[in-house]
């Protein structure tokens, strides 16, 4: 894992090395005027090139677009597009401010196709070297309950990372659990109680034994919380009260700025969406429904309405012909959410946060699962941890837990890169990772059982 990480560094760099080298090509030969970059020609051109190094580095790191062999090909190129053309027009007015005047923006269009052009090149290259050199680590997977072991259905949507070759109850002992380990690369250990898991847990840290574990609520609580050295016990202390007066301060201010110019940008298009709907049928353009917010309180959502008026008193269908014209593209596109821009700029929600749940909802979640309340912590988002790390049909409880994690670690930059990966959400079909086809935790070890039975035939 290790190699991989620095592999994986090192295919980065000399990505982003290349990309400068073509930054300042272009610079010199199709943007450089002696009247406003003369002194840029010196050691200036190396400022130049560093910047552009820089700004790539971060706003590619920040959508995620290093992780060869981690996501998908085609999520990696997406993301490293998508980055590409933010980091040219951030260049570009860069460039514009100084000459002090707006340069010719054709160089910059075409440094950008060509950028998509390198990113694909290296982005199949890496992962090319990525798949033929790399080997799925031989797993063991040691469970607690057995509803736990659907893990591994997820992990086998990516053989190429993870070869779970045996499933293993914890009750079984932790003296089998350490004897089986010798015949494995690592282990995943699922939903096991604390004593049980801790054991395990130091044994594989003093083995050198690869380890994966499914945090518990309480783990991504204390993952949250602030070192204290001022004794010669360590000490963590919890932060219970969300985010502190300063973060909700700059997270505030992150909101208005950001909708206030989206507003005025997306204006056109929601214009034109008002209209079709309204041509439709005449009937409302807004559908409001009650939501739960920050703190437990109500407001009522906006969305531009897809569905007849009087959706809620009929039953759904097969094809769901409540839908209507409009509402298929709106809802194919995503872009039925774009009013909620004036409910962030009201102050009921943020752009980052967990999702806001109906009213009936919160009450049925929160008496099965106690800790759903912790997500009322921050204000709703229209988007968020969950929305982009999770699928369609991750449970309320991981849904909770990914919640949290963004409550536990906010920080400015954290709601930039989750902003900057919601375009590529927003592109990406539905998922479900490998749960088209609904599978028990019985079914899950008895076709495991029978391949090791099968093996032990042939052999």
């Amino acid at each position: 894992m290790k190699n991989k990480n620095s592999i994986r560094k090192l295919e980065s760099v000399i990505e982003l090395v290349v990309l400068a080298l073509v930054y300042y090509y272009v610079w010199r030969h199709f943007i450089f005027d002696k009247t406003y970059f003369w002194p840029m020609l010196g050691r200036g051109k190396y400022v130049l090139m560093g910047i552009y190094f820089i700004l790539s580095l971060v706003i590619i790191h920040l959508c995620e677009g290093f992780k060869y062999g981690i996501l998908k090909i085609a999520d990696v190129l997406f993301s490293q597009c998508i980055a590409l053309f933010i980091v040219n027009v951030v260049t570009y007015l860069q460039l514009c401010l100084m000459a002090n005047v707006m340069i010719p923006a054709g160089p910059m269009a075409c440094l950008t196709l060509v950028d998509f052009v390198i990113a694909g090149v290296f982005v199949y290259i890496f992962f090319a070297i990525y798949n033929k050199y790399s080997k799925a680590s031989n797993l063991l997977m040691v469970y607690g309950v057995k509803e736990s072991v659907g893990l591994k259905l997820k992990m086998d949507t990516r053989a190429d990372s993870y070869n779970i070759k045996k499933l293993i109850s914890i009750d079984e002992g932790i003296d089998t659990v350490i004897s089986e380990l010798q015949n494995f690369d690592g282990v995943v250990i699922s939903d096991v109680g604390a004593k049980q898991r801790n054991d395990l847990l130091k044994y594989c840290y003093m083995h050198d034994i690869e380890t994966y574990i499914t945090p518990k609520i309480s783990d991504v609580i204390i993952a949250g919380g602030e070192s204290i050295h001022q004794f010669d016990t360590p000490l963590t202390m919890i932060n219970t009260t969300g985010l502190t007066p300063e973060q909700e301060f700059v997270k505030r201010f992150f909101d208005i700025v950001l909708c206030a110019i989206a507003a005025v940008v997306l204006s056109p298009l929601m214009l034109i969406i008002a209209i079709a709907i309204k041509l439709e049928d005449h009937g409302p353009v807004f559908y409001k429904q009650k939501r739960v917010t920050k703190d437990g309180k109500i407001f009522e959502i906006l969305k531009f309405r897809s569905m007849v008026e009087d959706a809620e008193q009929r039953p759904a269908t097969d094809d769901d012909d409540r839908i209507t014209k409009v509402g298929h593209v709106i809802r194919a596109t995503r872009v039925d959410e774009l009013p909620q821009i004036f409910n962030i700029l009201k102050g009921d929600m943020s752009i980052v946060g967990p999702r806001p749940e109906r009213t009936e909802h919160v009450e049925k979640y929160t008496e099965a699962i106690p800790e759903f309340e912790f997500r009322s912590k921050v204000k709703g988002g229209l988007t968020g941890f969950a929305q982009i790390y999770g699928k369609y049909n991750t449970s309320a409880y991981d849904k909770i837990k990914l919640d949290l994690m963004y409550i536990e670690n906010y920080s400015f930059l954290l709601d930039l890169k989750l902003v900057l990966m919601t375009i590529r959400i927003v592109f990406k079909k539905e998922s479900t990772e490998g749960f088209d086809k609904v599978a028990t935790a019985e079914e899950i070890l008895a076709s495991l059982e029978n391949s090791r039975s099968e093996e032990s035939d042939n052999e």
